[in-house]
């Protein structure tokens, strides 16, 4: 099983591996392989690039082209995407509001504080990025939307914590052993215990290089509107030769701002489908 790693500043950065439990989700994940790049892909580069048997990706690959997914170049040995697949590409673009809305308020808060944002929700034991806008600055870690970073080091995964009785923490953090990332990460429970109760008084987390070294975070709940926990999160990401804690925490006026309209757009998508069901 192969896992493609991208090289930021000397950093392994993990992305998607072409790999899933049933054949559906192992045909969706070779589709996210070759999306991945702009290039077209051959039998043979495929078989580099993923590490499966020949047989069984020439196999996927006549799936794929029989449902219009992908389509065969005109020198019958590459393969492209397809126009059924390139089709449904846009109708997301076009149809998803919502993200493009959301996307909005994080680029105005880049724009604003100059450093690069997510929006974050807690799957699992893991913090997945639903969106991220960069900064502009040269020296930044490109992590990109469909990441997923620990729990238990990471910004996002501490506030989503600190909203768990001590029960959900526990039989969360019981299937998810605290892995060092960094000497920063915290892998005591009791130490992580005393973090996560300061978070849930200040409303706010920091990851000093607890995930990634040279890379500090801040994070904040997106309000859910009804006092209902909220399995969304905005966060900051920045290196510390920039951002150290102290500054990051005067960002967190504007992240708030950010919050609150981002509370205020999935209120307004809320309304509106009840107003269509």
């Amino acid at each position: 099983m192969i896992r493609p790693m991208k090289i930021v500043k000397g950093l392994p950065v993990e992305a998607a591996e072409p790999a899933g439990d049933t054949p559906t989700m192992r045909l969706f994940a070779l589709l996210e392989v070759m999306a991945a790049k702009d290039q077209r892909y051959s039998l043979q580069g495929l078989v580099e690039e993923t590490g499966l048997p020949k047989p069984t990706l020439h196999r996927m690959l006549q799936q794929l082209e029989g449902a219009g997914l992908l389509q065969r170049e005109g020198d019958g040995r590459h393969y492209g995407i397809g126009t059924r697949l390139r089709r449904l590409a846009e109708n997301l673009l076009l149809n998803d509001s919502l993200h493009g809305a959301r996307h909005t308020v994080l680029r105005q808060l880049v724009e604003e504080i100059g450093e690069s944002c997510n929006l974050t929700a807690l799957s699992g034991s893991e913090v997945v990025y639903l969106d991220r806008v960069e900064t502009a600055a040269p020296l930044r870690f490109y992590l990109h939307s469909g990441s997923r970073v620990p729990v238990h080091c990471s910004a996002s995964g501490k506030i989503f914590l600190s909203q768990m009785s001590a029960a959900q923490r526990r039989r969360l953090l019981s299937n998810a052993p605290l892995e060092p990332y960094t000497p920063k990460t915290l892998t005591d429970p009791e130490a992580l215990e005393k973090e996560v109760q300061r978070i849930r008084k200040d409303g706010y987390a920091i990851d000093h290089e607890e995930f990634l070294p040279g890379l500090l975070c801040i994070a904040t709940l997106v309000p859910s509107g009804d006092d209902a926990p909220s399995n969304l999160c905005i966060a900051v990401q920045a290196p510390v030769m920039r951002l150290d804690a102290a500054k990051a925490k005067t960002l967190l006026p504007a992240m708030q701002r950010a919050a609150k309209a981002l509370s205020r757009i999935d209120a307004g998508a809320a309304s509106s489908d009840r107003a269509q069901a």
